[in-house]
């Protein structure tokens, strides 16, 4: 261990310019914030290293400040393979500005894709993006112009069209855990997530690369049971002691909780419940598509209601929810602990997750809404300068058996009362959501027709569903007037499904 016991400034002192560099974490969790900070230190203090490539799949940042943000420096990046980049305004910011080629993949391919470098594979072949921004007829997921290289291409496997994702070297892969042995061996017992580390790892090392971890502790030799351990010693170049406890939150938002670890269990229940407002409506709705036994997906954003009005009616134990980050069961966290779940049955690595996910082991999938046009297709992912970036949305829209997408009707000011069980419009948005063609393209509603996917879009004032000329309004709530309230509202006229209904009124009751 003294060999590999390092500070930070030391261990990131061995990162050498262009180097690619991968990083674990989701938001907060398993994020290496110490290794981030000192890496950044280094290059303002030094201007070195330089020209980096970053690759990671889920996304790693508070928004602000942390996580991946601390790399957003001209100079320090050239380019960045992300899954997820709300989270990273500095890298957006390099994106957009066109400072760096910028490329923005699936989240599970992304972290799939680290397996397959470790095992010294090609690349992925899957199904998964055809019909979207990273379909190469469609952009290849290239967004900005730097971005000339050809990351995916289209294959034909007996008359079935296939995306080939290219593997890359990995020359460093900076990732964390909670205690480190004398041999290196890194457990996770702290951790919300065990995400890709064990993935990223191994691609690293044999790739020729350098392994940092950082960790809370380190113990001695024979202390961790083997079963704990995580990312084994073999792996493990440096190790590194958090310096700060602000530097290994548990989540960027939880210093630590035994319920995200699974050492404790909370009674859910207790929580207050939603007041009826458009995100409960909306919620209440998309509940009503779960059945007893299903698993389930819920995304970040408007999808976290659905955990909360099942927790408040009592609904939680009659099915399975859980996060492409690896968490199954339990009730997923939202915000800046989004990832975590409270109560998890069992926590598994992420490319396991998303192989279960790309296989259709998902019953339900609740998503958010942000943007939707005539044929059904919509955009998370790209807002004019705003980069969102895809995350796990595409493998998960596309092999989810249905997806629930869910989101107000307008954006933007939007006000909503409940009155005697009638929704009344108090103040519209000033952004419509539903428009003639995307902007993006991160779900494609022909392609899922045609593989006879079932899919809803639930507004807290109606209801479409896709069929097979695009959406078609099935549910109005009551007290909506359907040209005022939703054709007035929209840049196209949806079909009229043939059994137009009221939105049931126990959702509008408090």
């Amino acid at each position: 261990m003294r060999h590999k016991q390092l500070s930070a400034a030391a261990a990131v002192a061995r990162i050498g310019d262009g180097a690619t560099v991968a990083t674990g974490g989701f938001v907060g969790v398993g994020f290496a914030e110490n290794i981030a900070i000192a890496l950044e230190q280094r290059f303002l203090a030094t201007g070195a290293p330089r020209a980096l490539t970053l690759v990671y799949a889920a996304g790693q940042g508070d928004g602000k400040l942390r996580g991946l943000n601390h790399l957003g420096h001209e100079g320090l990046i050239a380019r960045v393979i992300g899954g997820h980049w709300a989270l990273v305004p500095a890298l957006q910011k390099l994106a957009i500005d066109n400072k760096i080629a910028a490329y923005n993949l699936p989240q599970g391919v992304i972290s799939q894709l680290f397996r397959d470098t470790a095992a010294g594979k090609p690349g992925l072949i899957t199904t998964v993006g055809l019909g979207t921004f990273v379909d190469p007829r469609y952009g290849g997921g290239k967004i900005s112009e730097r971005a000339r290289e050809d990351v995916v291409s289209l294959m034909n496997i007996d008359g079935a069209e296939y995306l080939f994702y290219k593997t890359r070297k990995i020359d460093v892969a900076i990732l964390r855990g909670t205690s480190a042995d004398a041999c290196g061996n890194v457990s996770m017992e702290h951790e919300a997530l065990t995400l890709e580390a064990l993935a990223i790892a191994m691609a690293a090392h044999n790739s020729g690369g350098l392994v940092i971890v950082q960790v809370e502790q380190v113990v001695a030799n024979g202390a961790l049971h083997p079963r704990q351990v995580k990312i084994p010693g073999i792996l493990v170049d440096c190790v590194v002691v958090a310096e700060q406890p602000s530097q290994h939150m548990q989540t960027f938002h939880t210093a630590y909780s035994a319920a995200f670890a699974g050492d404790l269990r909370v009674a859910v229940s207790a929580m207050a419940p939603m007041p009826l407002c458009e995100r409960k409506i909306i919620a209440r709705r998309a509940l009503m598509e779960l059945r007893e036994g299903d698993v389930v997906n819920l995304g970040i954003g408007m999808p976290e209601g659905v955990a909360r009005v099942a927790a408040e009616e009592g609904l939680l134990d009659t099915f399975t929810l859980t996060t492409e980050a690896g968490a199954i069961g339990g009730m997923p966290a939202g915000g800046l602990d989004f990832g975590a779940s409270i109560n998890p049955q069992a926590v598994i690595d992420q490319p396991s997750q998303f192989d279960f996910y790309d296989g259709g082991g998902l019953d339900v999938a609740v998503l958010g809404l942000a943007q939707a046009d005539r044929e059904g297709n919509l955009n998370v992912s790209k807002f004019g300068s705003r980069l969102a970036g895809a995350g796990g949305f595409i493998n998960i829209s596309q092999n989810a058996r249905k997806v629930v997408f869910v989101g107000t009707f307008s954006a933007g000011g939007l006000q909503v009362l409940v009155e005697q069980g009638l929704l009344r419009i108090v103040h519209e948005g000033h952004t419509r959501k539903f428009v003639d063609t995307v902007e993006h393209r991160t779900y494609a509603g022909r392609f899922a027709w045609a593989r006879g996917q079932s899919a809803l879009y639930v507004t807290e004032r109606c209801v479409f569903r896709l069929c097979a000329t695009g959406l078609e309004l099935i549910e109005v709530a009551p007290g909506i007037d359907i040209e005022r309230d939703i054709f007035a509202q929209m840049d196209f006229r949806p079909s009229l499904g043939a059994g137009l209904k009221t939105m049931d009124a126990a959702i509008f009751i408090a």
